[in-house]
């Protein structure tokens, strides 16, 4: 899927340049070396074994990672404040589980997943109606979350056949970066690099194609403020911004892991039609509120799967900064 994109004339999403850290050629060399031998140690055993290696190492990653620990369970305990401390560390431990499960779920896919397979490895709910949309070649926008496996969305689709573009931020190291990006494309799937791609995603669905969308990211100060789990939530406008310019319809869905194992449910959610949002006086505010719902929607049906160490509601809105200065 994708991380946070860009509208070339669209002000919600112009970022703080930031002073780069300049990357030695060698040390990189040597860290996509030593990732290659990593990947073939793991490739001797079989998916199932690695993920019950990778869940001992998430619980290792909660027993001793504290300020991700700790941001996680702030965060949970604002989401569900119903809940008990053990419910909380227990949801908290196995997110981060689910983290490291992901890796070896993206080192594994390419090597499993094939066109006469799939269906060892996945199950649908909901799609049959997005299907047709997408072969209609109409244009269409995809969101998730950091949930589950949102990568094996879009290279399930692009194994399918179907136009879908996944845009993504590049690794630093890109060694690394050129070589996990050519693992995704041989299956088929599109990779559009974040930077740039504002000047292509016109082209794009106009041409009839899906772009796909992490969408439960910071937006800092500039983004526009809805409910995500009972707290405003800074959210990127770009989305919003694009459906609407382009009168396209987006679809909300998830990749869920069932019980633990290399094996997910594909679902969708939510369908927000173009014509829901034509009477509504803020229609921007309308269409990120409704798709932010409908993550919240599916988290909350297996929370655990979630990334809740992500600073996903960092900045406040302008009016709460204000009444907690004046408490002051």
């Amino acid at each position: 899927m994708v991380l946070s994109l860009k509208l070339p004339a669209m002000v919600e999403m112009v970022t703080e340049k930031k002073k780069k850290k300049k990357h030695n050629i060698v040390v990189d060399w040597l860290v996509y070396i030593a990732l290659r031998i990593l990947v073939q140690i793991l490739y001797l055993f079989d998916v199932e074994t690695n993920l019950r290696t990778a869940r001992f190492l998430g619980r290792l990653l909660w027993k001793y990672y504290h300020r991700g620990r700790q941001r996680a369970m702030d965060n949970l305990r604002a989401s569900f404040p119903e809940k008990d401390e053990q419910w909380l560390r227990k949801t908290g431990e196995q997110s981060f589980e689910h983290i490291v499960m992901l890796a070896v779920d993206v080192l594994f896919t390419p090597r499993l997943v094939k066109k006469n397979n799939w269906l060892n490895y996945s199950r649908y709910k909901n799609t049959e109606q997005v299907k047709w949309m997408m072969k209609e070649g109409k244009g269409l926008l995809m969101v998730t979350g950091h949930y589950g496996n949102f990568e094996i969305i879009g290279y399930l689709m692009g194994l399918f056949g179907f136009n879908i573009y996944s845009i993504a931020r590049p690794l630093d190291n890109k060694f690394i970066n050129n070589y996990l990006y050519g693992v995704r494309k041989r299956a088929g799937q599109k990779i559009l690099d974040k930077k740039g791609a504002s000047q292509q995603m016109g082209e794009l669905v106009s041409s009839g194609a899906t772009l796909c969308f992490i969408a439960d990211q910071d937006a800092g100060k500039k983004g526009i403020f809805v409910d995500f789990f009972g707290r405003k939530a800074s959210t990127y406008k770009s989305i919003g911004l694009l459906a609407i310019t382009n009168n396209l319809p987006i679809v909300v869905g998830y990749g869920r892991r069932i019980e633990g194992r290399f094996f997910f449910e594909m679902g969708v959610t939510r369908i927000i039609m173009p014509a829901e949002w034509a009477d509504k006086e803020d229609q921007l505010k309308w269409i990120t509120a409704e798709y932010t719902k409908a993550i919240e929607t599916f988290v909350r049906e297996e929370p655990s799967q979630y990334w809740w160490l992500h600073r996903r509601w960092k900045h406040r809105p302008k009016e709460e900064t204000r009444t907690l200065n004046a408490e002051r």
